[in-house]
């Protein structure tokens, strides 16, 4: 990419804690510029556009007139639409951050208007660019597993607390905020879709009128098993975040992957606690990097709106089979 096709990029809200990572890799590719920060908390875009070396616009409207290309949306769940629905009448490109929305209604209306204006709707699921995933997505695609039998995932992590536990802000607790991201993986790695959700959902762990635990199980089109824990289980004191770790089985071979493993522990004196330092591959740059790549080449997103419908579909399948006691077909009537 030539000099002159720098991708100039804005930054809607930094509600959600993956904006102030995404910020950093555009700061940090060739390709990119980060033009501006509006952000609906004053304090917060200014103290963040400090931050990332640039430029605080009082309004959503102000940073989408100052020709930018794209903007990636990292606000509270309940807040893509609105985000969204405003870029794509700018005729702007959009990257928007898990999930994609939190009712099917909202996510397809994402859709049309990015559809309707021209523009592209790439969701975030960096997932898909961490290294043992894309290591997984490579064995699973040269047949070595043979047929697919079955995929067990989890995403276990911290309560973020916050508006994470604001249902009419998040949408749901742990099931919406950890389901997509393994079930994407799941799609994308069976190339098959969702027909049945069964989920037992409960808040056994912070007692609030949020779910802290779950278990889905799903079944494919394709005959493929698929089983996932996206519980927020974790510990304040465990070394990391959360997970994302799958075990595949084929006729051939079982497969399992760890996909935040590439890490060192640290055993610190100066605040006696144990942690995970980082070292394997970046891969909320390779999701950055292949959303600007997509905005300078016009070339179509790896990872659509569809697909992130399709993994909030899952999310509210699962609610929806807590809620009856029984398992749930995909799609959903609404």
């Amino acid at each position: 990419m030539t000099h002159h096709d720098t991708v100039k990029i804005g930054m809607m809200s930094f509600g959600h804690m993956h904006a102030r990572s995404y910020a950093k890799c555009v700061n940090e590719l060739v390709g990119a510029d980060l033009v501006g920060i509006a952000d609906d908390n004053e304090q917060r875009g200014k103290t963040m556009a400090e931050h990332f070396n640039t430029k605080f616009f009082a309004s959503y409207d102000d940073l989408l007139n100052a020709g930018v290309d794209a903007v990636i949306v990292g606000s509270e769940n309940a807040k893509h639409r609105k985000l969204v629905e405003l870029a794509a009448a700018a005729k702007k490109h959009v990257l928007c951050e898990k999930p994609l929305s939190t009712t099917m209604e909202d996510g397809s209306a994402m859709i049309e208007a990015c559809r309707k204006n021209g523009v592209k709707l790439q969701t975030a699921f960096p997932v898909r660019y961490a290294p043992p995933i894309a290591g997984l997505k490579e064995l699973v695609g040269s047949g070595q597993l043979g047929q697919l039998l079955s995929v067990s995932g989890t995403n276990r992590g911290m309560n973020p607390g916050g508006w994470f536990t604001d249902t009419s802000l998040s949408g749901g607790g742990a099931v919406m905020d950890h389901t997509v991201h393994v079930v994407d993986i799941m799609r994308w790695l069976t190339g098959a879709e969702i027909v049945e959700v069964y989920a037992e959902i409960d808040n056994m762990i912070f007692g609030k009128d949020y779910e802290d635990m779950a278990t889905l199980t799903m079944t494919f089109d394709n005959g493929v098993f698929g089983s996932l824990d996206p519980s927020w289980s974790r510990p304040k004191s465990f070394p990391y975040w959360g997970d994302v770790t799958m075990e595949v089985v084929g006729t051939n071979g079982v497969v399992g992957v760890d996909t935040f493993a590439q890490a060192l522990d640290l055993y610190s004196d100066s605040n006696m606690n144990h942690s995970y330092q980082h070292w394997g591959g970046n891969m909320d740059k390779g999701l950055v990097e292949s959303f600007v790549n997509a905005v300078a080449n016009d070339t179509p997103v790896e990872v659509t709106g569809e697909d992130g419908l399709a993994a909030v579909e899952v999310t509210l399948a699962a609610y929806e089979s807590a809620k009856r006691k029984e398992p749930v077909k995909l799609p959903l009537v609404s």
